[in-house]
């Protein structure tokens, strides 16, 4: 079963750019794969697709066998609850603890307090920051505030999570812990996509990589054709 789908989805911005070409794909329940392409390609557009920040200009997109295009006014949060979401720039609450940043889409959904903390608390601990929980973000490493964004992203069990450029901004090893943190997802219920421009980090990850090129898919290598 699929998690994620997209049907011939082209996406076409004013001004006659076009940023996505009849793009087709499916992302497997419990699949973790990666994204690539030039600047310009169509990534970033195709993530804002997938959260309903854009919608396509032709084709479908269909989420846990939803149709997206019918999603709309108060069911577009509710949508927004089941896909996960890792940035570069981690956009965490600098005022708030770390502990508050992570529980913020269980308290956003009225979580009772107490399995709220119980499950901000598990979290951190997976991410190795069960100490830091009355930390500020400003207190932490780049590494560790990365680890805070994907605490926040995963502590509500999504179905889906996307990461734009997560290790950007990180030194190599710190890059290989994050993937490995992404990687055990995947058998705990949630399908991770990554756009990454990371290519020795792709080739070391030996997951599944769909090629972006001006808007349309180019490739789409399994994990047998990068461990060649």
């Amino acid at each position: 079963m699929s998690v994620l789908r997209f049907d011939n989805v082209s996406k076409q911005y004013a001004g006659g750019h076009q940023a996505l070409v009849d793009v087709s794909f499916e992302v497997a329940a419990g699949e973790m794969l990666f994204v690539t392409g030039h600047s310009g390609a169509g990534k970033s557009t195709l993530l804002k697709l997938i959260h309903l920040s854009e919608r396509p200009s032709r084709g479908t997109v269909v989420f846990a066998e939803r149709n997206l295009l019918k999603v709309r006014g108060s069911r577009v949060a509710l949508h927004r609850r089941d896909v996960g979401a890792v940035y570069q720039d981690h956009r965490l609450l600098m005022d708030r603890s770390i502990g508050e940043n992570v529980a913020l889409p269980l308290i956003l959904r009225g979580d009772r307090r107490a399995e709220t903390g119980k499950r901000v608390r598990t979290v951190l601990e997976r991410m190795g920051l069960g100490h830091r929980e009355k930390a500020l973000p400003s207190e932490l490493s780049a590494g560790e505030q990365q680890r805070v964004g994907i605490a926040r992203a995963i502590v509500a069990g999504p179905k889906l999570l996307v990461a734009d450029e997560p290790t950007g901004n990180l030194d190599p090893t710190l890059a290989a812990e994050i993937m490995a943190l992404f990687a055990e997802l995947p058998g705990r219920g949630t399908s991770v996509l990554v756009v990454s421009h990371d290519l020795p980090l792709l080739k070391h990850m030996r997951k599944r990589v769909l090629i972006l090129d001006h808007g349309r898919l180019v490739d789409d290598i399994s994990p047998q054709d990068l461990a060649e």
